[in-house]
């Protein structure tokens, strides 16, 4: 089972695995640890990754970057709109209102949600972490910003499953920081809160969070984030600052030109990264546009000075998260700093200011929140053991619920007839559930919303249920229990309605013995109790339909609701044997709650449908495919000219003396064809085609190849069957008594079998030593190697017979054995007591002189 953790950030991605000695963060097929999150669709195929990267200059226009700022998001929504102009692709509205991109793509012109190319862009991730696990990869943990909506929560899981991954969480990127940072601290105190704040400055965005640690789990405090405050918005500013200056000094026009705009922010992006460690940078740039070499310089002052209104709002997050949480700055015990754009001097400068104590870098800027997804995965599967530590983690948004009024619902309800109520407030925990109790006669509909949209500038409604159609009941009104969920993704859902019935039944009460009827209550109170306990856990307080708060935390529940019987007799039950008259049977009356499902039908405004999501999937699948035969075209393209180059060097070195120079001038001349076909004609085949071209030139090379192999190998197999020869032998001519057992005529058969097999021998040597090494050689490797097998498989029986052992005397049975110590210590002892080596020869010896033999024998 596979522990993975991804970091997709906006401009490059992670991946962490989990291994039994820790958690490592996995190379790329670059060797890198830090992969681009580009996809490249090109004329033939895509390039994800490293190799979109590497094509963005040549091809900006079917280059798509920076998915995270896509997902989920209105195509009307402000911040898309700005961060549409510094794109070079083509976005457009979608009929359903959200962003559709266009790229060409195998020639036609596509278009792709951006949760299909989120899909992309995990399938490469997911293929680096199999590649490096060797394993087939699933269940992970991906790390999101904590300012992601409902919708892009739901459309990240989306392109998981276009991916092929099935993730246990979706993590808040500060939280797997905080769970990455606690979870090897051995030091965090039992008692005492240790505070810390983490300042997470990213690519397109800030992040702050501040977490308290106790030994063995952290609790989050306070979530706060600036959506669009991050590296790129100073690369921003020296790339305006620039532009303009190329603009008077060289009259060109970068925004003219996408490729332009393209180097010139990389450039900047180098630029901030000098300006990070030095007091000024130079800028230079060959062939920009126009064929022009463009020149610049910046000082960092003039730099921080330009950067000031973005300076500016590094403050109003600490702010936030500091109220949120309750605390002040010296509350705060330690302040951590990450993300690719926290190397930023005058960041630093703002937040010891603000904290007033030096920010730490203890952790590694980059791999952290992806480390701390692996830690996640690992904690939530069974593959791994790891050490206790909770995560108390905290919702960033307000949810509430709302439905139409009915009755006397209508005196407090709005002129729209809508009444609603916050079921997640700000600051709730993660996973949660809540229940709410409707008083409803037919069909109605809930929608879950957002309670507060001022930070999230989306549609405030996320989506609508329709709970119906309900069962025919007694009463006029049917009492039903919704449950709202908040999962660990942090998605609010209804999870389930029931129709709650109460109906009074006649429960017969015969005598017992006082005995028998204190062990039926001792019997039934757990069962009644768990039963009661487990409605009012499930349930919320709801009033009658005047009251419009009816929301309660399912695990606060047993505390705050009643649990004797009121609803459900059973509890009243208990008690009565106890009351009634022990002498005749009566009848009791009894209170029972019949729960019945209803069916709900749940309606995400914005998010795929299951069989768009499954077209998806089949479209990548094909996309896959496409990109695997492309590869594998491209592995033979090169299988072919590699063979060209490395046998026309050969022919030439190596093999000169194996081929004619006949032979030779053709086949040089064939590969000297075939490497002017591969740039021109061949330069856009098929892989059979290639396949074909390998083969044809084969047939001409592998003879040669051959010649040179049977005479680099020949005399080392002669060797061999040589040796095979001389030992079987000497062995058979041997005096040694160790084969005296052996009849004269099998080690004659023995001495036939070696004259042979060296007869063979002298006569193939003579023949091939007659032969120039050009020519197809007579003696191979092969046959050398099957004539000593044969020698072996012959000889070997024969010289290895073991002795036959020897009957023992009438003297010898009659006489006890001597101790087992004795039978041990007499060869030992003496070794000239031929008596004792005749009447008792040890039998054990006899089969380690023919193993001797079998060793000396063989070849």
């Amino acid at each position: 089972m596979s522990v993975v953790g991804f970091d997709f950030g906006n401009e490059s991605c992670i991946v962490a695995v989990a291994r039994q000695r820790g958690i490592d963060v996995v190379l790329n097929d670059e060797s890198k640890r830090e992969t681009p999150a580009v996809v490249c669709f090109g004329d033939k195929q895509r390039f994800i990754g490293t190799a979109g990267a590497a094509s963005t200059m040549m091809n900006p226009k079917n280059s798509i970057s920076q998915i995270k700022r896509l997902i989920g998001r209105q195509f009307s929504d402000p911040e898309l709109q700005r961060d549409l102009k510094s794109l070079p692709f083509v976005v457009t509205e979608g009929p359903d209102g959200y962003p559709l991109i266009h790229a060409r793509y195998l020639g036609e012109n596509k278009t792709f949600t951006p949760t299909q190319v989120l899909g992309m862009v995990l399938s490469n991730l997911k293929g680096i972490a199999e590649k490096n696990l060797n394993a087939a990869v699933v269940d992970c943990c991906i790390g999101i910003p904590v300012y992601f909506t409902d919708l892009q929560r739901r459309e990240v899981l989306d392109a998981a499953t276009i991916a092929g991954l099935h993730p246990l969480r979706l993590i808040h990127e500060t939280t797997a920081t905080a769970l990455a940072y606690g979870i090897y601290k051995t030091d965090l105190p039992e008692n005492d809160q240790l505070n810390v704040a983490f300042v997470d400055v990213g690519h397109a965005s800030m992040q702050v969070c501040i977490a308290g640690f106790k030994k063995g789990q952290l609790k989050v405090l306070a979530h706060s984030f600036d959506r669009s405050l991050g590296g790129r918005d100073f690369d921003e500013v020296l790339f305006h600052h620039f532009a303009a200056k190329f603009k008077e000094e060289y009259k060109i026009d970068v925004f003219q030109n996408a490729r332009a705009c393209l180097r010139l922010r990389a450039a900047c992006e180098k630029l901030k990264k000098v300006l990070s460690a030095n007091p000024g940078a130079p800028l230079t740039i060959e062939c920009l546009m126009d064929e022009k070499d463009v020149r610049g310089f910046i000082k960092r002052d003039e730099f921080e000075q330009l950067s000031v209104p973005i300076l500016e709002r590094v403050k109003k997050p600490l702010e936030k998260a500091l109220a949120e949480a309750g605390l002040t700055a010296e509350n705060v015990h330690v302040v951590e700093v990450i993300g690719s754009a926290s190397r930023v001097p005058a960041i630093n400068k703002i937040l010891t200011e603000f904290f007033k104590k030096e920010p730490r870098r203890t952790m590694n800027a980059s791999e952290c929140v992806a480390k701390g997804c692996a830690l996640q995965c690992a904690i939530l599967s069974p593959t791994f053991k790891v050490r206790e530590f909770q995560v108390n983690e905290s919702f960033p948004f307000p949810i509430s619920v709302s439905w139409k009024g009915s009755g006397p619902d209508l005196q407090e309800s709005g002129p729209d007839n809508q009444m609603s109520t916050v079921v997640f407030a700000k600051g709730n925990v993660i996973p949660s559930i809540k229940a709410l109790t409707f008083y409803r006669r037919e069909t109605f509909s809930i929608d879950v919303q957002y309670a507060d949209v001022s930070e999230l500038q989306t549609p405030p409604k996320i989506s609508t249920y329709t709970i119906g159609p309900l069962p025919t009941t007694k009463v006029e009104k049917a009492k039903i229990k919704v449950k709202v969920r908040l999962n660990l993704h942090g998605i609010v859902s209804v999870e389930s309605a029931t129709l709650l019935e109460e109906e009074e039944v006649e429960v017969p009460v015969v005598k017992v013995p006082a005995e028998e009827s204190a062990k039926m209550d001792t019997d039934e109170a757990p069962a009644e109790a768990a039963t009661e306990e487990a409605a009012a856990a499930a349930e919320a307080a709801a009033a009658p339909p005047s009251s419009s708060d009816g929301d309660v935390d399912m695990q606060d529940a047993k505390a705050t609701v009643d649990v004797p019987g009121v609803e459900n007799g059973k509890a009243e039950t208990v008690d009565k044997p106890v009351q009634m008259d022990t002498n005749a049977k009566a009848e009791a009356p009894k209170k029972k709650v019949r729960k019945t499902s209803i069916h709900v039908t749940e309606l995400v405004y914005g998010v795929m449908s299951r069989s768009d999501v499954q077209k998806a999937v089949e479209k990548e699948f094909e996309m896959a495919l496409q990109d695997r035969v492309m590869e594998e075209t491209k592995e033979k393209k090169n299988a072919v000219e590699a063979y060209v180059y490395d046998m026309r060097n050969k022919l030439s070195d190596k093999y000169h003396e194996f081929v004619t120079d006949s032979e030779r001038e053709a086949f040089t001349a064939r590969l000297q064809e075939v490497e002017d076909w591969l740039y021109e004609e061949g330069e856009d085949e098929s892989k059979g085609v290639y396949v074909a071209k390998l083969e044809e030139l084969k047939k001409q090379g592998d003879p040669i190849e051959e010649r040179y192999k049977e005479y680099m190998e020949r005399g080392t197999v002669i060797n061999q069957l040589v040796y095979c020869i001389t030992s079987y032998r000497e062995a058979a001519m041997s005096n040694d008594p160790k084969f005296d057992h052996i009849d004269i005529s099998e080690k004659q058969k023995v001495l036939n079998e070696c004259v042979e097999a060296e007869a063979w021998l002298r006569e193939k040597h003579q023949q091939q030593d007659s032969l120039p090494k050009y020519a197809t050689p007579v003696l191979f490797s092969a046959e050398l190697r099957k004539k000593a097998e044969a020698v072996d498989r012959f000889c070997k029986p024969i010289m290895t017979k073991p002795r036959p052992a020897k009957p023992a005397t009438p003297e010898a049975t009659a006489t006890p054995p001597p101790p087992q110590g004795d039978e041990q210590q007499q060869p030992q002892g003496d070794d000239n007591a031929g008596d004792n080596a005749e009447q008792a020869p040890p039998t054990s010896t006899e089969p380690m002189e023919a193993d001797k033999s079998e060793n000396s024998g063989a070849a």
